[in-house]
């Protein structure tokens, strides 16, 4: 089953984070993922504001997950780590 890969971001350090994006991007594609949303227009109903929302596609929770743990995206994730503010989580797609 198909999953989100749902990242809720608010970004401390633009140039930091800058690198963490332009990292993650080709680590994110090397697992099948494909963006769907990355900023944008966003309405918050509920819990913290975070103004960026990001939504990738993957072929499974285990392919978003294989990203996370992968060595190219954790390195790309060290330059987030004390750039932003981020909640992640993957969700499957029930179909």
């Amino acid at each position: 089953m198909p999953a989100l890969w749902i990242a809720h971001v608010r970004v401390t350090d633009e140039e930091a984070y800058g690198k963490y994006a332009k990292l993650a991007g080709p680590a994110i594609a090397e697992h099948g993922g494909a963006f769907i949303a990355r900023g944008g227009r966003y309405v918050q109903l509920e819990g913290p504001d975070r103004p960026r929302n990001v939504v990738a596609r993957f072929p499974s929770v285990e392919a978003a997950e294989a990203c996370y743990r992968s060595d190219a995206y954790q390195a790309a994730l060290s330059h987030a780590q004390n750039a932003a503010d981020r909640e992640l989580v993957i969700v499957e797609i029930s179909e």
